[in-house]
């Protein structure tokens, strides 16, 4: 079996998950990196045992495979780029800070018959799956509320530390599309469609950035569920990201891999095992960022179609995009799709 060779635009903290999610995946390795700045491509290639490069055309000739890890407003050059060179493409999330930008990609990528993903890792926690199969069973009867919430702490000096970080260009925005995007994406990946929202979104706790830090909002699923998104960077010590899906016949609570809580109405053997697994029992060793790399790697084996394709990776940015806009909008509920 020949060893895909991957290629990582981007030489931050996110780049340096990928390269040693890489240094575990059978099959697959770390060929290359690149980064215009002089010398980052260089040091990241040294400590990672890989070729660095400062020209795109050369990288892209030297690689299977690329991951985008720029900063999310970057991610339409990178994606392009490689996309036109007929790679497969794996790109962190957000797909890009607008639903425009990202229906770029989405449109290249279709055209030229390119393997497209979006890195939304949380869905790749063993225990998202077993969630996902309880709900779509209807294991939870009719559900009646599904909430996301991110209170995390970032303080005044993460936002200073690069002149990216708070902006609309480059983050695309602030709690939601850059830190509370994976609950976005995993609140919709279990509860299917959402009909309508509305929300609010402020700056209260932070200074010198553009965007929000704090953000409600209030949604109606397709489904007749009705739900709640509540996130901020702005509470200390923070806390971990917690999804809350309640049902006539059962509950399931998540906060990051661990489960919280599993009660259903008439429980099963099944459910006792569950429980027993993965009740305050997170997998320590399990990485989802491995394990959807591992799968992407699998896709450009295969030939299969990635979980998370462009336009799937799309859906948690137009969610967003309408929150924004009903704050913009006094609150005034905005139907989906936009």
């Amino acid at each position: 079996m020949k060893s895909i060779g991957f290629g990582i635009v981007g030489a931050g903290v996110i780049a340096k998950v990928h390269a040693r999610s890489l240094k575990q995946i059978d099959g697959s390795h770390l060929e290359a990196v690149f980064n215009p700045h002089p010398g980052k491509a260089k040091a990241f290639a040294q400590e990672y045992g890989c070729k660095g490069f400062e020209d795109m055309a050369s990288f892209l000739d030297a690689v299977d495979a690329v991951i985008i890890a720029t900063p999310s407003g970057d991610h339409l050059e990178g994606a392009l780029a490689a996309i036109e060179a007929g790679k497969p493409v794996l790109v962190e999330k957000p797909l890009e800070v607008t639903i425009e930008r990202a229906d770029r990609i989405i449109r290249a990528a279709e055209e030229k018959g390119v393997l497209l993903a979006g890195v939304f890792h949380s869905r790749f926690f063993e225990l998202s799956s077993v969630i996902k199969k309880a709900i779509d069973s209807g294991r939870l009867g009719k559900i009646v509320l599904a909430d996301a919430y991110i209170k995390w702490y970032r303080s005044q000096e993460y936002y200073d530390s690069a002149l990216w970080r708070g902006t609309w260009d480059k983050d695309g925005g602030g709690i939601l599309m850059n830190q509370g995007i994976h609950a976005v994406d995993l609140l919709q990946y279990f509860m299917g469609p959402v009909k309508s929202i509305g929300g609010v979104v402020r700056t209260i706790n932070h200074e010198r950035i553009e965007v929000e830090d704090t953000a409600t909002a209030t949604l109606e699923f397709e489904n007749g569920a009705l739900g709640v998104i509540e996130g901020t960077t702005g509470c200390y010590p923070g806390y971990k990201k917690r999804i809350e899906i309640y049902g006539s016949e059962g509950s399931i609570v998540m906060e990051e891999n661990y489960l919280k809580a599993w009660d259903m109405k008439n429980p099963t053997q099944e459910d006792e095992r569950i429980k027993e697994k993965y009740l305050d029992k997170p997998n320590a060793d399990e990485d989802g960022h491995l394990n959807e790399l591992a799968v992407f790697a699998d896709n450009i084996r295969e030939g299969t179609r990635p979980m998370i394709d462009g336009r799937e990776a799309r859906k948690a940015i137009e969610l967003i995009e309408a929150i924004y806009k009903s704050s913009k909008e006094e609150g005034r509920r905005i139907n989906l799709p936009l």
